[in-house]
């Protein structure tokens, strides 16, 4: 599916009825890594699962957009433009970091909030890069092209980036998070090993986020949705709930 906002052509696909969650995917990569992560895990059939390329990566362009707040700007339009009502946000990585800005600058557009392996402004404190658990069989089906990227994060569509617009989306890297609290239920879960954002930054954010459950996961790092799929599970399951309209 695909839907024009200003300038932009958004590529989607969705899953299911019910209530509506949008899932953003981290930077470098296209909506096909949130979407296998989530759907293998996800709790139940009662939810529209929709997951958009961001601008300039997979199948969206990025025209007109200068900034990261240019990108939430979007993506508040594009939830408008889902005519579904309030959705849950969930986002990993930078996806996490847009979710923070929609929720801040769209608060009546969001229910609920899962923020996975958020990054943010700037990282204050990550662990060094260790290898935590490898599986032997991990390369039978990878293009040796690809091993070096694999190595350092699980990335599927990294051949489908517009490297010339997220350089000047990203040069406009700050994104407006607000300063006053957001009292939705909020998920927010971090890797332990985590060397790309850490996880010191992610307890910061139980300050901002006063409903919000934390979890930091041991053996896990920025690739935590591949690496623990049964804790991440149990998590989202218990987030839904607390988040889920009655009736």
């Amino acid at each position: 599916m695909e839907c024009r906002i200003n300038e932009v052509l958004v590529r989607f696909v969705e899953h299911g009825e019910g209530v509506p969650l949008v899932a953003l995917h981290g930077a470098g990569v296209d909506h096909r890594e949130i979407e296998a992560a989530v759907e293998a895990v996800f709790p139940g059939p009662r939810y529209r699962r929709i997951y958009p390329d961001l601008p300039g990566m997979g199948h969206s362009t990025a025209g007109g957009l200068t900034c990261n707040d240019d990108v939430v700007a979007l993506l508040g339009d594009f939830i408008d433009h889902l005519d579904a009502g309030p959705v849950m946000l969930l986002g990993h990585s930078y996806g996490a970091y847009l979710a923070r800005g929609v929720a801040a600058r769209r608060p009546e557009t969001v229910l609920g909030l899962a923020l996975l392996c958020p990054v943010a402004e700037r990282a204050r404190s990550v662990p060094d890069h260790t290898v935590v658990r490898q599986e032997a069989d991990a390369y039978d089906e990878l293009d040796p092209a690809l091993r070096a990227g694999f190595e350092d994060y699980f990335v599927p569509g990294m051949a489908l980036v517009d490297e010339a617009a997220l350089g000047l989306i990203f040069a406009g890297w700050t994104v407006d998070v607000g300063s006053a609290t957001f009292a939705v239920p909020t998920l927010v879960v971090a890797g332990r090993r985590d060397s790309v954002a850490g996880y010191a930054d992610a307890a910061g954010l139980l300050e901002h986020y006063p409903r919000a459950t934390l979890a930091v996961i041991e053996d896990a790092g920025h690739a935590l949705m591949h690496e623990r799929p049964e804790l991440l599970a149990a998590l989202l399951g218990d987030w839904l709930d607390r988040a889920r309209p009655e009736g």
